[in-house]
């Protein structure tokens, strides 16, 4: 790879993790190339020379287990170059980080980014915002390796006082995480936005569906390239109207990728995420006698105890028996959701049928 190609490919984010899995897997005629945007069942890739429409190979599909085995935005890729601007994905390089979901009513994961290294998790200063909602979305960013910081968009929504108190509420949650505001309206926040997105870095803002991911990212660009619909005054919210996920490259030079809104954010196997961002509960969990503890009834539970002497925030805890129970659940076979599932209906007909005979 000649010095042109490489500078080319670090404006893109291509570093050394990259480059050492590189090695021996890359053939003559086959270039790198970064996955920009995703559409059903063809994505557009980026490399040192332009920009192709891609396909992954039949034999790519025939292999692939999951949708994880599959290309993602963020993803670095091996292609091989055919006509009109066109190309076919063969190989998906090692990720250095992941961001992913799960649906309630799905058993497949899906893979909202890669190889990301801050997720801007961006509320709105209105319905929107949730303390438990940042949490969910910690241990996410957490479980993928991701640094998480904070963007509370719409400042104008609220006054001086209110954003404050805020942020103070937050800071007394979260120990060590980055805060930023910001208001397209006003343009509040926007130039330390840009100072805090590093050239060759890659950066995701999610969050739910109106809170202005694509208008922030607009104005990072300078134009109105994402488009989004106006903003009702009954809910205060707009829709994005995008459903694909797109990644862009910024004039200071860092990149950002933009997500459509999302309704619900299931956990995927986010053991160590919950164990990081509920690290106060995780200390406090050596100290209970049983090591099984599920920590809501058991004799000698240390964070139940914890919760009874006010020492721990009962919100706090609530939040995380809820997603630790929620990825328990998501961590089950179909089988044994099948079987629970069954359990709680005979449970409900035999509570109803009792109801009955007492009247």
């Amino acid at each position: 790879m000649d010095e042109m190609t490489k500078n080319k490919l670090k404006e893109l984010g291509f570093n050394d993790f990259f480059s050492q899995n590189l090695k021996d897997i890359i053939s003559e005629g086959s270039s790198v190339a970064r996955v920009v945007s995703e559409y059903k069942e063809a994505y557009r890739v980026k490399d040192a020379h332009g920009e192709y429409l891609a396909r992954i190979t039949g034999k790519h599909v025939f292999n692939a287990a999951t949708r994880i085995d599959y290309p993602a935005v963020g993803d670095w890729v091996i292609i091989n170059k055919t006509e009109n601007e066109k190309a076919t994905i063969q190989k998906i390089l090692v990720r250095k980080t992941i961001l992913q979901k799960k649906y309630s009513d799905k058993n497949d994961t899906q893979v909202i980014a890669t190889n990301i290294d801050v997720a801007f998790i961006v509320q709105s200063l209105d319905k929107d915002y949730s303390l438990n909602r940042f949490e969910r979305y910690f241990v996410l960013a957490n479980e993928g390796g991701i640094k998480p910081a904070i963007v509370l968009n719409k400042t104008d929504l609220v006054t001086r006082e209110d954003l404050y108190k805020t942020i103070e509420e937050i800071k007394n949650r979260f120990s060590n995480v980055d805060i930023l505001c910001s208001s397209t309206i006003t343009g509040e926040g926007l130039q330390e936005l840009i100072k805090y997105i590093k050239k060759g870095l890659t950066y995701c803002f999610i969050g739910s569906s109106g809170v202005g991911k694509s208008s922030l990212i607009n104005k990072l660009l300078k134009s109105d390239i994402i488009q989004t619909n106006e903003i009702s005054a009954t809910s205060g919210k707009g829709r994005h109207t995008t459903t694909t996920r797109e990644l862009y490259v910024l004039e200071s030079g860092g990149i950002v990728i933009d997500n459509p809104g999302t309704r619900e954010v299931g956990m995927v196997n986010a053991d160590i995420g919950i164990e990081s961002v509920f690290a106060e509960i995780a200390a406090l969990s050596r100290a209970c006698m049983f090591s099984n503890c599920t920590h809501t009834q058991e004799h000698g539970c240390a964070v139940t105890k914890a919760l009874c002497d006010k020492t721990l925030d009962s919100q706090k805890y609530e939040n995380y028996i809820k997603l630790k129970k929620e990825n328990e659940y998501y961590e089950m076979t179909e089988l044994e959701k099948r079987q629970k599932d069954r359990k709680f209906g005979q449970f409900i007909k035999k509570t109803i049928d009792q109801l009955k005979e007492d009247t």
